[in-house]
């Protein structure tokens, strides 16, 4: 239950400042804007509160059992990973635990660029606490992750739209145990 609350929560936070950032850097749609300042205001907070649904949630066993999971690549990961490589579509080909290589190398890139994200975006948004080309740095930094992270969030969805059983356990914390036993047969009992 916990996993679902901050997947929802961050998500709708990252979707903030993913909208915001679009009428804050695109022309066409800065202009449909007639307060730059509560968007950049709405911009900025919720970057800064970005991290606090996976903070909340490291009260819930299971959300740090996921974690744990996250983490740690097996054997059968790197098995996954070369059957992807050649393109290779048999489910006994990729073998997966509850979640398969390309969730764990996602999740890791995400919470990292999430991390320098909010870094770089503190910079920014406290101007007197560091020099002029330390800002110059992370707004270069902060613009050009921000791109790399919108496709990347965008290709997180379409895969999640290509897959409705898995939507269909994030939303209510259980899948078929076909779907399980083809997508994650390591995490079927």
């Amino acid at each position: 239950m916990a996993e679902r609350w901050a997947h929802r929560a961050t998500a709708v936070l990252m979707g903030v400042c993913v909208l915001t950032a679009v009428f804050l850097y695109i022309p066409a749609f800065a202009q449909l804007v007639g307060r730059r300042a509560l968007v950049v205001t709405a911009h900025q907070w919720a970057g800064v509160a970005l991290p606090i649904p996976v903070l909340a949630a490291l009260g819930s066993r299971a959300l740090r059992a996921d974690l744990g999971l996250l983490n740690r690549f097996g054997p059968h990961d790197r098995v996954w990973l070369r059957a992807v490589l050649r393109r290779d579509k048999r489910p006994s080909s990729r073998p997966a635990h509850k979640f398969n290589a390309g969730q764990k190398i996602y999740a890791a890139w995400t919470a990292g660029a999430t991390l320098v994200m909010l870094g770089t975006g503190l910079m920014m948004w406290f101007t007197h606490l560091t020099p002029l080309t330390w800002r110059t740095s992370a707004t270069f930094v902060h613009d050009w992750l921000a791109l790399s992270l919108g496709i990347v969030l965008a290709g997180h969805v379409g895969m999640a739209m290509g897959d409705p059983e898995a939507r269909r356990g994030m939303r209510t914390g259980s899948v078929t145990r076909e779907w399980a036993e083809r997508e994650h047969p390591l995490w079927w009992p």
